[in-house]
């Protein structure tokens, strides 16, 4: 026997709950159906634990720089990787359990905790019980890909989920895959003081950035100790004394780095292929990314969906405002578009770089006239009296409209300063009107005004 409702949202992520809130608010009944954890990848495994761990490195190796501040610590600095790791899971517990009694006392909504399949396109299974709905949200989230290697199944790896119950500090972590999530965590690691090794298959880390920004962020990790292996062309496993042997296979180098332990950091995969979709009619791409339209809407009427599973954008943020177009777009009677969405993001090592719009390389694929402008971090007062001058800021424009098309800002407060390009882009306004701004001094983003003062034809 089936119950009826007015819509069902399968996953409690970051889009989920909140979507939840608005139907219920609108009068809907709703069902909630979650099979593991409330609050999903950002809360659990993903930015609020490791973003506590990344403030528990700096802490470290701020300690170790006490030094240059004139600041005197009698003997070595130590760390407590289990404390260090309790802190982090006290950080996500506390989240989660937010979520869990936000959702727990709102009216109107029937939690359900299982794991949800599609029995047709408006009917969804778990367990026992049968849910029907003319509205289905899916809000799914990913996970971790574990890459088909040579050997990766004859080993013991890590990945971003199972690395937070170490309560140790690795002798030797390989990290596999140099973007955003590796570097990060080798950071850290070796801020905790393992030795790390960066093992990645192309040219450069993080290649989604400029070629500049690239080499400014591996100068940075190499300089605190970080070996980075680019070009490995041909990346294996196998087991080897005191640990696991990482075939490299790169062009200078050793041809094996042996760690004591290896972190698998090559990307993420939709949690979409146990959903029974084929049963709804709902389409997924080769990848297992459900394919939506500029409103969020799958392939079959009546269902959408939300966040890392739709492939339009693999962020907490981009994931809520996937909630608030919905939500718009349902309730609110406008016409709210995934395309309208200026991308940004950042990348938490440190210093961070914050990033918005195109790269430079993007915008010269335009064919456009552009203006560009770079400044190093050594300029901004505030870095200075920091004594954190590593990095720089770049912007690009179109020279015909005067719109700001990118910025990147790798420096000490890049990831909060560039929210003033972000919000200039957003406002659909002339960079002449940041130019002008009057900001508050010292600050890292009073550069910005003296940084779109020098752009030049490019």
């Amino acid at each position: 026997m089936s119950e009826a409702f007015d819509a069902i949202v399968v996953g409690a992520g970051q889009a989920g709950p909140s979507l939840a809130g608005r139907l219920t608010a609108a009068g809907m009944r709703v069902a909630l159906v979650e099979r593991h954890l409330f609050g999903g990848t950002c809360v659990n495994t993903g930015c609020m634990p490791t973003k506590a761990l990344v403030a528990s490195a700096y802490a470290a190796h701020l300690a170790r720089r006490a030094a240059d501040y004139g600041v005197t610590i009698p003997g070595a600095v130590g760390v407590d990787m289990r404390r260090v790791r309790d802190r982090a899971g006290t950080v996500a517990t506390n989240a989660r359990t937010n979520v869990e009694r936000w959702l727990g006392g709102m009216d109107g909504l029937t939690v359900l905790r299982g794991h949800a399949r599609f029995e047709g396109p408006a009917t969804i299974r778990v367990g026992d019980a049968l849910l029907t709905a003319p509205r289905i949200f899916l809000n799914v989230g990913g996970r971790a890909l574990v890459p088909d290697m040579p050997g990766v199944n004859d080993v013991p790896y890590l990945t971003n989920t199972s690395i937070l119950d170490l309560d140790r500090v690795p002798d030797h972590l390989v990290v596999v895959g140099g973007s955003y999530i590796g570097l990060e965590f080798a950071q850290m690691y070796r801020r905790f003081g393992a030795a790390v090794t960066v093992v990645e298959r192309g040219p450069r880390l993080v290649a989604r950035e400029d070629e500049d920004v690239s080499a400014a962020i591996r100068e940075i990790l190499e300089a605190e100790g970080i070996a980075v292996r680019t070009g490995a062309a041909c990346i294996a496993f196998a087991p080897a004394p005191g640990g696991v042997g990482v075939r490299v296979d790169c062009t200078a180098g050793a041809p094996e780095v042996i760690g004591s332990d290896v972190l698998l950091a090559v990307g993420r995969r939709p949690n979409t292929d146990d959903l029974g979709l084929d049963r709804a009619g709902i389409a997924t791409d080769a990848r297992g990314y459900i394919p939506v339209d500029d409103q969020l809407r799958t392939s079959v009427p009546g269902v959408w969906a939300l966040g890392d599973c739709n492939g339009r954008g693999a962020f907490t943020h981009t994931a809520y405002n996937d909630f608030e177009i919905v939500a718009a777009n349902l309730l609110d009677g406008e016409t709210r578009r995934v395309t309208d969405r200026i991308p940004g993001y950042a990348l938490y090592i440190d210093p961070p770089l914050g990033r918005v719009g195109m790269t430079e390389a993007e915008a010269r694929k335009t064919g456009r006239p552009l203006l560009t402008a770079e400044r190093p971090m050594t300029r901004v007062g505030r870095a200075v009296e920091k004594g954190e001058t590593l990095g720089f800021m770049k912007i690009v424009a179109d020279a015909e409209t005067r719109r700001i098309l990118g910025a990147a800002i790798l420096g000490t407060g890049g990831d909060e300063a560039i929210h003033g390009v972000l919000d200039m882009m957003n406002a659909d306004q002339p960079y002449t009107t940041l130019q002008w701004a009057v900001p508050i001094h010292p600050t890292v983003s009073e550069l910005l005004p003296t940084l779109l003062g020098g752009l030049k034809p490019n």
